[in-house]
């Protein structure tokens, strides 16, 4: 994997996502501050969303928008060769299964997104 699929960038647009939800704007006409909740389409819970329930697009919800689930590896014997499986693996199966609440690597990491869609 290289290019925008290099880990590094992964963390990157982590970060730059954690920055833009919690962004507030000033609405003069409501006379406050307004957020990411404010504005989010959140199918699953649309009267209070959180930040984790807005239905954002990004290759990182494959990783649930979390760094310890994008940084995690592990040894795998089962299947293949044995040899570590990490990031690359959760989403290569994730592309071909998005439904899946857990891959069939070590890792058994959700395929679905934060807020709980695919």
């Amino acid at each position: 994997f290289s290019g925008v699929l290099a880990e590094d960038v992964l963390l990157a647009l982590l970060e730059l996502q954690d920055r833009l939800a919690a962004t507030t704007a000033w609405a003069p006409e409501a006379g406050r501050n307004v957020t990411l909740q404010d504005v989010c389409y959140a199918p699953l819970n649309p009267t209070e969303p959180g930040v984790g329930d807005c239905a954002v697009s990004s290759v990182t919800q494959y990783f649930q928008n979390n760094r310890s689930s994008l940084e995690l590896s592990a040894w795998q014997q089962d299947g293949k060769p044995p040899g570590t499986v990490d990031w690359h693996d959760h989403l290569i199966y994730c592309v071909n299964s998005p439904l899946s609440f857990k891959d069939i690597t070590a890792l058994e990491l959700s395929c679905m997104a934060e807020y709980g869609g695919p």
